[in-house]
């Protein structure tokens, strides 16, 4: 059996610091499950940026990624978290894909006492047991109680929110 693919929707890939310091710790959490990791940054790494029309064509690229991943997890540190970020989630929800948000960041950027972003972030995770897709840390990536670790394992039924 395949492994499943999961899309990681992340700013990290812009900065060379960010690529090369926390980047593959992302990765390396993910794959630890088990999952094939869909980064954009690399799976995009050819793009001639002098060449007419290759934003778009990263964009549709990226676009067709997240329709074809299995899943799609999504740090959306920063306030607010990156627009490129937000569209691949949009996408995502959209396509009533699982959803795995991690935020470390500590300050606020909510509409809402009850969750931590922006309430339209929470649109694609459950109503009851959201938390169970947040993670606030790596080491949580791991973390079998988890729903990333629940789904990667195919441990039970994963629940998502419904979009119509």
């Amino acid at each position: 059996m395949a492994a499943k693919t999961i899309y990681l929707a992340s700013p990290y890939g812009f900065s060379e610091q960010w690529k090369r310091l926390l980047l593959p710790e992302f990765i390396q959490a993910l794959e630890a499950l088990g999952l094939e990791v869909w980064e954009p940054f690399s799976r995009n790494g050819q793009v001639d940026l002098a060449e007419p029309g290759w934003a778009y064509r990263v964009a549709q690229r990226d676009v067709q990624d997240v329709r074809d991943a299995d899943a799609l997890f999504a740090i959306v540190n920063g306030t607010p978290p990156d627009e490129g970020v937000m569209v691949e989630l949009g996408v995502a929800i959209a396509l009533g894909k699982p959803i795995f948000l991690f935020r470390d960041d500590f300050r606020r950027c909510t509409d809402s006492e009850h969750y931590p972003l922006n309430l339209m972030l929470f649109a694609g995770l459950p109503e009851q047991d959201w938390q169970a897709h947040v993670h606030e840390s790596l080491a949580s990536i791991g973390d079998p109680s988890k729903a990333l670790a629940r789904w990667a394992r195919n441990d039970g039924s994963l629940s998502t929110a419904a979009v119509s």
